[in-house]
């Protein structure tokens, strides 16, 4: 028996709803579905608490599930399966086989690097900040500023003595939570001996407040860098300056390791400032843009738009 694809639309499944819909196994559906290239989630017990209410998965399902047409499309898969469990087989590769139609559409060429006299600190930190900042109606932009310093620490690790014989960790999901994250920080540097160095936490949109220097001392406690850096865009909360400085002196005090915070883009334009080439940094972003799964088409097109008018500005 083969499941007709009309059928399978007709009970509200598309494309796009698609990549949510399939929830993690630990041990089996993400390995297999990231070996495959395909889009996974990450942390099933976080992103799907709304899944957990006392309630049965029928039609009428309380849970507040968004958007709507993703709720609706998940009890009627349910309700589908259990009325005709013989399709079930075949529900599960059409599943698959429109999650890879949803990775193609994906798939945005960046543009290549023409007039490179034309970049200069200035102007990729005015397109960075564009980027980052741009009012996306989707998530995903707060991944942004840690794949740029992700581009930047891939150039440092190769030309400042400090990191010599150390190593970058993967660039994990932006997803996960910090309880499950098993990570110090969205960017993690080793030594040779797979000793974490330096930890870097990236907070898009935040102000670093009290609560979030106590969360890297959990880590710093758990995880031993030496360094743990926190990136923010809006600064320190003057109001928490006080407390914020005095935990400070008391992490490295207790625990012998140097926490230090800052603006997002005043560090990265500090950092431009060091590596040799400006084109390198860029390259290295647009490639880590392009290749990111967790990234929006939105987040990919507003980078080759930046990047034309940045190419043919006069």
């Amino acid at each position: 028996m083969i499941i007709l694809e009309e059928e399978f639309y007709s009970i509200g499944i598309s494309a796009t709803n698609l990549s949510y819909l399939v929830w993690e196994s630990q041990k089996y559906i993400t390995p297999t579905l990231t070996e495959l290239g395909l889009p996974a989630m990450k942390e099933a017990g976080w992103l799907t608490r709304t899944l957990e209410l006392p309630y049965p998965y029928t039609l009428q399902y309380e849970g507040r599930i968004t958007p709507k047409s993703l709720k609706k499309a998940f009890l009627n898969i349910l309700d589908f399966v259990q009325q005709n469990p013989e399709k079930a087989e075949y529900i599960l590769k059409f599943l698959l086989k429109l999650i890879n139609l949803n990775k193609d559409k994906n798939i945005v060429e960046i543009i290549k690097l023409t007039n490179h006299e034309k970049l200069n600190i200035k102007s990729v930190i005015d397109a960075l900040e564009e980027h980052f900042n741009y009012k996306y109606k989707t998530l995903g932009g707060s991944k942004l500023p840690v794949i740029a310093f992700y581009a930047i620490y891939q150039i440092l690790i190769r030309e400042i003595s400090r990191y010599s014989s150390c190593k970058l960790g993967k660039l994990g999901s932006h997803t996960a939570s910090d309880r499950t994250s098993r990570t110090a920080g969205d960017i993690e540097i080793f030594d040779q001996n797979n000793h974490l160095v330096e930890a870097i936490e990236i907070k898009h949109g935040q102000e670093i407040i009290l609560h979030i220097v106590y969360r890297a001392r959990e880590k710093i406690i758990k995880y031993n860098p030496g360094r743990y850096y926190i990136f923010a865009s809006k600064g320190i909360k003057q109001s928490e300056g006080e407390e914020i400085n005095n935990l400070i002196t008391q992490i490295s005090s207790e625990h012998g390791c140097q926490v230090i915070l800052n603006g997002i883009i005043p560090t990265i334009k500090y950092y431009l400032r060091l590596i040799e080439s400006i084109t390198d940094f860029i390259e290295g972003y647009s490639q880590l843009i392009a290749s990111d799964n967790e990234l929006q088409k939105i987040h990919k097109e507003k980078w080759n738009e930046i990047l034309g008018r940045l190419m043919n500005d006069e």
